[in-house]
């Protein structure tokens, strides 16, 4: 494949060549050999493949069968109430009614019995927006003979009577459910269209049989793109080609966090087997002990800070000393304002989703979707961190060619830009417009992909 007449990223040169997966020339003024495909970017913006550094691929593809219940379409309790009977009404008897994106702004703190006044006689779960609780009826109770279960995370009443809320139960909950085939190659086309060449999935826990899964998925076809998969310390390499492992994911939560002594030692196993740790951190005491713990057992190249939804000051020197990278989501102070300015402290607020200032200081950090959480459009991403009007305030803002060198990084290394020169695999995003126009309007990204190339394969092309 040659790409000609492109304004490419990081080099002078206009014209990049690509051969068994790899660039292989950069020049000016190449000619298209024999049987070469020839793309004339005509002056479009050529760019490393866009990666997302944290994504829930199987929860995004099933958001088509869910119900979205957050504040943004539901205001109270009667309008939940309503949504519920509306979809009951189009479904056929028996079928689960999935709900996502709940927030207490909407009806306050849901349990089975409010869930049972709503719609008794179908079972139904709903996901809270942090991703962290399931509440279910009665009815999705019984199904599952919830009653019977022991297992940590099922919620109790002082009395010992189920309340239906599961914390951190995802994994348990989808194997007692029946639910229809996920379409992964949906999700995977829609990111084409972005301009994404890569994901790493960074859902906490993943059996043996779903991380093959995903990469049959990616062997296949149905995963056009890199995936790189985060899992626990055993887990068996499927060993498909464009799939890779990832760090093993941390999980923490302020009502069970552990002690400083486990969770270094947890810390310790992934890296005695080899791997990084991806520690989850989205309060100030979750990073604390995580630095706390790093502290003791060390930290090695690959780990990296989750979210980093609130840091302070005091500990920018500490994640910098430890070469930590931090995953964030640059979108959440806008997508969640209303919540943020309702929920979070005061004392919280300046160092809420932090950007410009850890780059600054040094900090290293790339940025992940964290969809079907946040938006899967990384322009809209783009468009946020450039901005950050929000919450932040526009100290934390950064320039659009600093804000894409987040999507630019390696899976393993996702702070490290790849860079467009011979040698690297072709993983590709062109644009069909200028740097200049993209610069005044980064959110306008996903309507200007006009191709994107896979190991020097085209994923999509933009029909011209």
């Amino acid at each position: 494949m040659l790409i000609r007449r492109a304004q490419v990223f990081g080099g002078g040169h206009t014209d990049v060549r690509c051969t068994g997966g790899h660039i292989v020339e950069c020049g000016t003024s190449l000619r298209p050999l024999p049987g070469e495909d020839d793309i004339d970017a005509r002056g479009g913006w050529l760019l490393p493949g866009l990666h997302d550094h944290h994504i829930h691929l199987r929860a995004l593809a099933a958001l088509q069968d869910s119900v979205p219940l957050g504040p943004e379409r539901i205001v109270d309790l009667g309008g939940l109430i309503a949504e519920l009977h509306r979809v009951d009404a189009q479904l056929p008897a028996g079928q689960w009614i999935r709900g996502i994106g709940y927030h207490e702004s909407v009806a306050g703190s849901l349990n089975r019995r409010v869930l049972d006044r709503a719609l008794p006689g179908r079972p139904v779960r709903i996901q809270h927006r942090s991703g962290a609780l399931w509440i279910l009826n009665s009815a999705a109770c019984a199904q599952i003979d919830l009653d019977g279960c022991e297992v940590p995370g099922v919620e109790r009443d002082a009395a010992g009577r189920l309340t239906g809320r599961l914390w951190r139960m995802d994994s348990w909950l989808g194997e007692r459910i029946p639910s229809l085939p996920l379409d992964l190659a949906a999700v995977s086309d829609r990111a084409a269209r972005y301009g994404i060449t890569g994901f790493t999935d960074a859902t906490p826990g993943l059996a043996q049989h779903e991380v093959t899964g995903l990469a049959a998925a990616v062997h296949d076809g149905r995963i056009v793109q890199r995936l790189h998969c985060m899992a626990p310390p055993a887990t068996a390499d499927p060993r498909v080609e464009r799939f890779t492992l990832g760090p093993t994911k941390i999980l923490l939560d302020d009502t069970t966090l552990p002690a400083l002594d486990d969770l270094a030692g947890t810390i310790r196993d992934a890296h005695e087997s080899g791997r990084p740790v991806a520690v989850h951190c989205v309060t100030r005491i979750q990073l604390v002990l995580t630095l706390a713990a790093l502290d003791t057992v060390g930290s090695r190249p690959g780990d990296r800070i989750e979210h980093g939804a609130i840091v302070p000051d005091s500990v920018v020197d500490h994640l910098r000393a430890h070469a930590l990278t931090v995953v964030t989501q640059p979108h959440f102070p806008i997508e969640r304002a209303v919540q943020y300015a309702r929920d979070v402290p005061e004392e919280d607020r300046p160092d809420l989703w932090r950007l410009g200032s850890l780059v600054k200081h040094g900090v290293a950090i790339a940025a992940g979707s964290d969809a079907p959480f946040g938006a899967p459009d990384p322009w809209r991403i783009l468009a946020a961190a450039t901005t950050r009007q929000v919450n932040s305030g526009a100290g934390e803002a950064v320039p659009l060619l600093r804000a894409l060198q987040m999507f630019f990084g390696r899976p393993d290394r996702p702070a490290v830009p790849r860079t467009l020169t011979p040698g690297v695999v072709a993983d590709l995003t062109l644009l069909s417009a200028s740097p200049q126009d993209i610069t005044a309007h980064p959110a306008s990204g996903a309507e200007l992909v006009a191709a994107t190339i896979v190991g020097g394969r085209p994923v999509y092309l933009a029909a011209r």
